[in-house]
């Protein structure tokens, strides 16, 4: 179950829990009220992106839509600075590559998926449509700690 309390918590200490964080833009609006908007990006290394999008009902305590994308930047934003999160976790951000997203769009006809449905992951090849399961994302529990250890464990196999 999400408290809001907790939620801030954990989003806003979450460079000072996971060193491999180099900066967070996460932000959660509107302030005070039962249902929120999670939206940002968390960067990793010189070039990994996590864009975050969530939507959040307090009330309930549950993660009402998410929308997770995982990309390399280019130029490395060492180089040249990342803009905006809403500009770079557009879809089309021209300076990025995506490695995966993750969403919980239902796809009802897709058999593979029922283990975790709705909850999925898209990889390559044919990322638009080769869908995989993912069992660590959830709509009661933060998917935060779980997306971070990914990219924790893709920055230790490069």
């Amino acid at each position: 179950m999400l408290n809001r309390s907790q939620y801030e918590y954990l989003i806003y200490t979450l460079p000072t829990r996971y060193h491999a964080i180099h900066m967070s833009t996460l932000v959660l609006a509107p302030p005070g009220l039962d249902t929120a908007r999670l939206t940002g990006f968390l960067t990793f290394g010189t070039n990994v992106v996590l864009c975050i999008y969530e939507v959040l009902d307090f009330q309930q305590g549950i993660i009402i839509a998410y929308r997770y994308e995982l990309s390399h930047c280019h130029p490395p934003f060492i180089e040249k600075p990342l803009p905006d999160a809403e500009t770079y976790c557009r879809a089309h951000y021209a300076d990025k590559d995506k490695v995966c997203w993750y969403d919980s769009w239902p796809h009802p006809n897709d058999t593979t998926l029922t283990a975790t449905a709705p909850h999925h992951k898209h990889i390559h090849p044919d990322i638009k449509h080769h869908r995989v399961p993912a069992p660590g994302l959830s709509f009661t529990e933060p998917n935060l700690p779980f997306l971070i250890r990914e990219v924790e464990q893709m920055l230790q196999n490069e």
